[in-house]
């Protein structure tokens, strides 16, 4: 008990998750605008950099957040449920560098209109998923668990989305793609940005646990 009371009984976990979040979105719509300037290299590099930094400093909130799970005694929600969401949303925004990163490492010419599809259902769950978590340190009051739940819904909505558009891109890529090189490259991108959508899916999933458990 000596040891417990020289450690701060809560962490900012709230704020962490929050800047988190926003990292998350500024990689999303960073990757957005490159699939949209992608003709243009000086600019496509300049936002896969975008996506790289937003990477990092992800990364550094992330170790951050599991320093205070260490040096903390009293946590605001479980341990185990804040280790899960910040891993969780760590998740997301390295499936975004690994999206940008194929790309270049494929040397993908040309950026079809299903991948731009899937770009912008993926900006629109990140974004659902940094305002689920921005919702989090109110969870106490009934409409601001109930707006929780339903961001979640959207996510769990725009995942179902993704799947579908990725069924039909894969159909077409296979029926109308006649070069078997980009062929591969198509699928494997395609597969990496409906990846992003199921770990939002993953996020919303946690937070409808922690509403459900705090609320």
């Amino acid at each position: 008990m000596f040891f417990s009371k020289l450690l701060p009984r809560e962490g900012n976990f709230f704020e962490l998750f929050n800047e988190h979040g926003a990292k998350i979105t500024e990689g999303a719509r960073s990757f957005m605008l490159m699939l949209n300037n992608y003709d243009d290299l000086t600019l496509r590099e300049k936002y896969a950099a975008e996506v790289d930094a937003a990477e990092h400093q992800a990364d550094r909130v992330t170790a951050e957040v599991n320093r205070q799970l260490h040096r903390t005694f009293i946590t605001p929600i479980d341990r185990e449920q804040i280790h899960g969401l910040i891993n969780s949303m760590d998740d997301i925004v390295d499936l975004l560098q690994d999206a940008t990163e194929t790309l270049s490492l494929y040397d993908v010419r040309r950026i079809p209109a299903d991948v731009v599809r899937l770009g912008e259902l993926s900006v629109k769950c990140c974004e659902r998923v940094q305002h689920a978590v921005s919702l989090l340190p109110k969870l106490s009051e009934p409409t601001t668990a109930e707006a929780a739940i339903k961001t979640c819904e959207e996510i769990d909505k725009l995942e179902s989305d993704a799947d579908r558009v990725m069924r039909s891109a894969m159909s077409r890529l296979f029926r109308e793609e006649p070069d078997v090189r980009e062929l591969i490259k198509l699928k494997a991108i395609y597969e990496q940005l409906e990846s992003i959508s199921d770990r939002c899916e993953d996020v919303a999933n946690l937070i409808e646990g922690i509403v459900l458990e705090n609320s």
